[in-house]
């Protein structure tokens, strides 16, 4: 059994979605990051950056004690081995996908993220970080529609590639960007919304926080995190 460490943010998602396609079964263990949740001893214990998701895998295919992972690329490859499925055997179509895996972790995500963050929650309005930022999300979104120019989806057929970037194209409108100028990824994110396995893990997510609104104290947890939050969360949890 799976316990996945969960809220419903892009990242929280990419599990949940795992998780439906292939049928393991999980539990969902919340983590409310507006209430400062990631920063308990428990959850600091499997995942030390203090991020969701996380996951504990109580039933390692190898046998033995519990595996926890952190970090939401690393939990969809572990995942993808343990039931191999959803990340190709062969060398060359395995490495295109973690290609694609890693090309969302170290850009769609960050990039998009940092574009949410000046469009919707920056206390002041920051023209040069807004034109930054969504001219990298134009970018990346383009980088995408060419990929999908001649293929259905990401790789040869559809793998934790596809997983690791559908929730964060699917909050296209926070990025100010319309998809009808990416026809490619238009036709790509219609196709895996209508997924039974990804409408599941959505109205899954929507139970466990129907779209609470962030307030500014959950900003200030959110937002407002320095080395020192670290450090005090570190000594809290070594008392």
């Amino acid at each position: 059994m799976i316990e996945l460490f969960f809220w419903p943010t892009p990242n929280g998602m990419k599990p949940l979605i795992f998780l439906h396609e292939t049928g393991l079964a999980y539990e969902l263990t919340t983590v409310d990051i507006n209430k400062g949740d990631q920063f308990s001893q428990e959850f600091l214990a499997i995942a030390p950056n203090g991020r969701i998701p996380a996951i504990i895998d109580h039933a390692p295919a190898a046998g033995g004690p519990p595996v926890s992972v952190f970090e939401s690329g690393a939990i969809l490859i572990y995942l993808a081995e343990k039931t191999g499925q959803l990340l190709p055997q062969s060398p060359k179509a395995r490495v295109e996908v973690l290609e694609w895996v890693m090309w969302q972790m170290a850009g769609l995500g960050p990039m998009l993220g940092q574009n949410h963050h000046f469009n919707v929650y920056a206390p002041e309005k920051v023209p040069y970080a807004i034109k930054r930022y969504n001219d990298e999300a134009s970018r990346l979104y383009a980088v995408l529609d060419l990929r999908l120019s001649k293929r259905a989806f990401i790789c040869s057929d559809y793998t934790i590639s596809d997983i690791v970037c559908y929730p964060w194209i699917a909050r296209h409108e926070r990025h100010q960007i319309n998809l009808d100028d990416f026809p490619n990824v238009k036709r790509w994110f219609d196709a895996i919304s209508d997924r039974p396995a990804v409408k599941a893990a959505y109205d899954r997510a929507a139970k466990v926080n129907a779209g609470a609104p962030v307030t500014d104290a959950s900003k200030s947890i959110l937002f407002g995190q320095t080395a020192e939050t670290v450090r005090n969360a570190g000594s809290e949890n070594r008392n």
